[in-house]
């Protein structure tokens, strides 16, 4: 137990904890946007269930250490570009992210006010239901997949002990688990921060499929930005509620006619 009192090790810790919160806040953007489709009774556990496989795939990765590091090799070359199974699951998931993210963008912007055919047997609308859930939580699983790999890569990067990883992955997401309800109710009440928040998930998108090819973009630079688009949209949001405020005080104060 000496180890425990060791500040190496909490150091290490915090940072790695720090660090697995920050490379999460992409995947609790994406999370709380597809579990916003729901109905607000199922949202909670769809929540659980897709960080809950979030921390399953990265320990899983975590204890495979040896096959994760082995996808660095290259498998082939295109265009004197050598292609390994990291930049391969980086290249597939960065365009699924794209292509969700941008039709998620169309749905809210241009085709909102579509809706399905009205269903009235309830056995098929419960049916529909768990069809819509089962594949968000589907969807969930993929783009985890993703993130953990990119996260567990730099967290052997910064620890050599795998049980600080491991206890950095459980309180990460412990936290996340804390913070996403917020998060996707303000997000759910907001559209325009939704759509910035999918604007985020495009240029998340793009980076991860830049990283395919050996293009490293900066995390640092796509946090600023949407950092300051949404510092942006805050005064907004306040400039909107004042104004409807005084509004509403204007009319009380009106005399009834």
């Amino acid at each position: 137990m000496d180890f425990l009192l060791d500040p190496n090790v909490w150091i290490a810790f915090a940072m790695l904890t720090a660090l697995e919160i920050v490379l999460g806040i992409d995947n609790i953007i994406f999370i709380s946007i597809l579990v916003g489709r729901l109905p607000p009774e199922r949202r909670d556990k769809a929540r659980r269930l897709g960080l809950g496989f979030a921390m399953v795939s990265r320990l899983l990765l975590l204890f495979s250490l040896s096959w994760v590091m082995g996808l660095t090799a290259d498998l082939f070359t295109v265009a004197r570009q050598g292609i390994s199974g990291r930049d391969l699951v980086l290249l597939l998931g960065g365009l699924f992210l794209l292509y969700k993210a941008s039709h998620e963008i169309f749905v809210e912007v241009e085709a909102r006010e579509q809706a399905g055919p009205p269903v009235s047997d309830q056995a098929q609308l419960k049916a529909a239901g768990n069809k819509l859930f089962w594949g968000i939580i589907g969807q969930i699983a993929i783009i985890d997949i993703v993130f953990s790999l990119d996260s567990v890569i730099t967290a052997v990067g910064m620890v050599d002990e795998i049980w600080v990883m491991v206890a950095a992955v459980i309180t990460s997401v412990g936290v996340m688990l804390v913070a996403a309800k917020p998060i996707g109710d303000f997000v759910d009440a907001h559209p325009s921060v939704k759509v910035l928040a999918l604007a985020f998930l495009v240029m998340v998108g793009m980076a991860l499929t830049a990283e395919a090819f050996d293009q490293h973009v900066p995390k640092g630079y796509i946090y600023a930005a949407m950092a300051f688009s949404l510092g942006v949209e805050a005064l907004n949001i306040r400039a909107r509620s004042k104004r409807a405020r005084l509004a509403a005080e204007a009319a009380a104060d009106r005399p009834a006619s």
